[in-house]
């Protein structure tokens, strides 16, 4: 269904005369467990290739099609965007824009991805090997920011609801802005918000995506991993991230 659909947005652009002056780009943001890793949809689990490495398609104008393994990020795409159209962007962004690569002038826009979401394992890639670190059983310290706090039920738990800032709530910035937001720290006994609070992930995970693609020969706590921690330790100091980030994953 998608397929056809999306079939017939292109032709769209086709029939209205559209397709020599439009760029296309078709991404998504995170893949689905069919049973991979006895997984299934995208739970609380490591962000194993299935739902982390996404489709990138791009058409645009003047480029034949070809085929590019060059590692890209879905933040590229902002940059992407305000490079073709030249707008400067005033506020704090970690994107690198993929024109050069597009237009095949570059053969690589970055060396290193970061993945993950909130409260899980933190990852990052070089395209081969990806490592995903993890936190410890108690998975702390642990902090959200927010300047729209919600008390909206999850629907696959109805009465589960995200708990609401309390005395230990204080102002601060988004981590690598100066954007004012409301900290919220957490501690030992505290209900988490959803993904942080089912199954905290203690063990880091290292897999070497061209000698084993399914990702089940796990390379953790060989001399590959501390490389990898270092990377790790860098990027997100690079992005101005979190200091408890770093200290729950054992990298401050």
């Amino acid at each position: 269904m998608i397929d056809h659909w999306f079939g017939k947005l292109l032709e769209a652009l086709d029939d209205a005369g559209l397709a020599d002056d439009t760029g296309v780009v078709l991404c998504t943001d995170h893949g689905h467990y069919l049973g991979e890793h006895d997984l299934f949809g995208k739970p609380g689990a490591p962000v194993y290739s299935t739902l982390g490495r996404i489709p990138l398609l791009v058409r645009w104008p003047g480029q034949a099609p070809r085929t590019v393994d060059a590692l890209t990020t879905t933040v590229d795409l902002h940059a992407t965007i305000a490079d073709l159209f030249g707008a400067t962007v005033e506020h704090v962004t970690h994107g690198r824009s993929l024109l050069p690569l597009i237009e095949g002038r570059v053969a690589s826009v970055r060396e290193l991805a970061l993945f993950g979401y909130w409260g899980r394992h933190v990852g990052i890639t070089d395209g081969r090997f990806r490592y995903l670190r993890g936190s410890g059983d108690h998975n702390l310290p642990l902090s959200l920011w927010s300047n729209r706090w919600s008390t909206m039920p999850i629907h696959q738990f109805p009465d589960l609801r995200m708990p609401p800032p309390d005395g230990r709530a204080f102002l601060d910035h988004m981590p690598g802005s100066d954007v004012p937001v409301i900290r919220q720290p957490y501690g030992p006994g505290d209900v988490l918000p959803y993904w942080a609070g089912f199954h905290p992930p203690s063990g880091s995970l290292l897999f070497d995506t061209e000698i084993a693609p399914a990702e089940e020969e796990d390379l953790a706590g060989s001399a590959h991993e501390r490389d990898f921690a270092d990377a790790l330790a860098g990027e997100l100091r690079r992005i101005e991230a979190p200091d408890d980030l770093l200290e729950r994953v054992g990298l401050s």
